[in-house]
């Protein structure tokens, strides 16, 4: 039986969700027997092209079966052509990239794994419905530009959004320092005190945390008061984070996003094995924590 080499590309190591794809892949990779390297791209896109294509284009290391990837910026075009070229399989993670199809005509394995990122948005929207059901200003702290999942996100929220709710959009980059750093902006507006802002909602946990922590921070007496006792609400539900600051009533509610790293390489795997390439590409869903039901009811 063949031990497969799989790399995983990862956007940083500075974002629970990426950690947990680290994780839930190095827990698959064990089960399945499969050698798993870990390389993170610190949220920079020429520096992930460059780690991935000094392996792709080496002549002296071994080359992997198969690559995993969350880009951090583009879908990683010309890194794939050559991937697939060398014979090395292609999988890319939260990203809608249109060169699949082409590069899917070759001998290797070539898919994508994505969580349903407008489904993510939909749910949050809900949340909006049931956290603000008179209507108001929302602050909506939105992933960065370069992501594929935060214009997705966003899509989805709109469709669900209630049409009485007016969003603050501004913009992180999934770090709970990100948003930090944003909400301490907005307070440098006087907008902020305008604002008669009814809840914060975030594109995912680390942000909103952030944010919280900066109005705590940055804020005194009824002020402060007024901005932490609005909802917060995030996305990612990690047991250990967003799903215990939920139950620790720091935010309000999250969305629980399974990893894909696992799902990825179990497929990956398979397709070795057999020969057979998956569809061309999986989406997995998410679940909003709590339950929509018991979010209203504990709001009321």
């Amino acid at each position: 039986m063949n031990t497969y080499s799989i790399l995983l590309s990862l956007t940083t190591e500075d974002n629970d969700y990426q950690q947990m794809q680290a994780a839930a892949a190095e827990e698959a990779a064990r089960r399945l027997g499969v050698n798993l390297q870990i390389m993170y791209a610190q949220n920079d896109a020429l520096n992930q092209s460059d780690q991935l294509l000094s392996i792709i284009q080496s002549k002296s290391a071994i080359k992997p079966n198969a690559i995993l990837l969350e880009p951090v910026g583009t879908g990683l075009e010309q890194v794939a052509r050559a991937a697939v070229k060398a014979g090395i399989g292609w999988v890319v993670m939260n990203r809608d990239v249109d060169y699949l199809t082409e590069l899917r005509m070759h001998s290797v394995p070539v898919f994508a794994v994505s969580s349903d990122h407008e489904e993510i948005g939909r749910l949050q929207g809900k949340q909006m419905q049931n956290l603000v059901p008179n209507g108001g200003h929302v602050l909506y702290i939105e992933g960065p530009s370069s992501s594929d999942a935060a214009p997705r996100r966003t899509r989805g929220m709109l469709q669900t959004k209630p049409a009485n709710v007016q969003l603050r959009s501004m913009k992180g980059q999934w770090t709970e320092t990100s948003g930090h750093k944003v909400v301490t902006s907005f307070l440098q507006l006087s907008v902020s005190r305008e604002l008669a802002v009814s809840a914060v909602v975030c594109q995912n946990d680390a942000m909103a945390m952030g944010a919280r922590k900066a109005f705590e921070e940055r804020t005194t007496g009824q002020e402060r008061q007024r901005w932490l006792n609005i909802p917060y609400v995030g996305v990612d539900g990690l047991p250990q984070t967003g799903q215990a600051w939920v139950n620790s009533h720091m935010l309000a509610g999250t969305i629980v996003v399974p990893p894909n790293s696992a799902i990825a390489l179990e497929m990956m795997v398979k397709a070795l094995q057999t020969g057979i390439t998956p569809q061309e590409r999986t989406l997995t869903a998410p679940i909003p924590y709590p339950p929509l039901v018991r979010l209203s009811s504990a709001r009321a």
